[in-house]
Parts: C-alpha cells; structure tokens; sequence
C-alpha cells in the first residue's frame, strides 16, 4: 500500500510571517506619521495594496519589502525581527508601541520641547511603573 503524499500548501497563501511583516509595516508606517495612501503613493501602488499588505492578506516581495523599509528609513530586518512569544510579551519595543495609548504617548512626549519638562514626565511615568508592578496580584501556584 503507498503512501499518499501530503498535502501541500498553497504556493501563493499566506503564512504568519506575513501577518507579522504587515503589522510591523503598519506600525511603523502609522509611527512615522505617514499614512497608506502616503505610502502607496510613495511606492506607486494603490493605498488598498498597502491596507493588503498591513493584513497580511498579501504577501511583500523582496524588493517592495526594500523600498517600504527605505521609504519608512528603517532596515529590512526590523521587519523580521524574533517573536519574543508569550512569556516575553512587552518587552519587545515593536510590541509595546501595540499597546493601547503608548504611540499617542510617545508622539505627546516628543512634542514637548522642555527637557527638564520631559525628564519629570518620565521620572511620573517610571514610578507609576513601579507602583502599577507592587500593585500586581502575585499568583501562589494552588
């Protein structure tokens, strides 16, 4: 009796890497203040090739790949950088600029001209950390 072969993927489907290149695309893009239609526009495609592209629902060759990067001023690789997985989740800088408010509070800190201004906005921050930390429930193990 022969084996049947397994079944294969579809060539042109896309896979989770894809997903992941598309949201690291519209991160980035959304962070640098571009939009998609600025995007596209820049790369000569359609603004709903980019929203595609950000879905993941399209897969980025190589060399679009490139040129977003050059457009976005960041290197290829940071689009493929390590999944940290679950047990390292916010640690990574792409995945804490996801969370809910942190690009409003990034960009709100960069519009503030006032060093000493912005270095007691971060001395706040970082004790409202800490608090926030002690505040946390620690789980016994049961």
């Amino acid at each position: 009796m022969t084996k049947s072969p397994e079944p294969r993927a579809k060539p042109k489907q896309t896979t989770e890497a894809d997903h992941s290149v598309g949201s690291r695309v519209a991160l980035l893009r959304s962070a640098s203040g571009m939009s998609q239609t600025m995007l596209a526009d820049a790369l000569g495609i359609s603004f709903q090739q980019v929203q595609k592209y950000e879905a993941g629902k399209n897969r980025i060759g190589a060399g679009r790949l490139r040129a977003i990067a050059d457009r976005l001023g960041v290197p290829v690789s940071v689009f493929f950088a390590d999944d940290p997985g679950p047990e390292a989740r916010g640690r990574n800088e792409l995945d804490m600029l996801q969370q809910d408010g942190a690009l409003t509070l990034l960009q709100a800190y960069d519009a503030i001209s006032d060093t000493a201004m912005r270095d007691e906005i971060l001395t706040l921050v970082k004790a409202a950390a800490r608090i926030s930390r002690r505040a946390e429930p620690v789980e016994d193990g049961r």
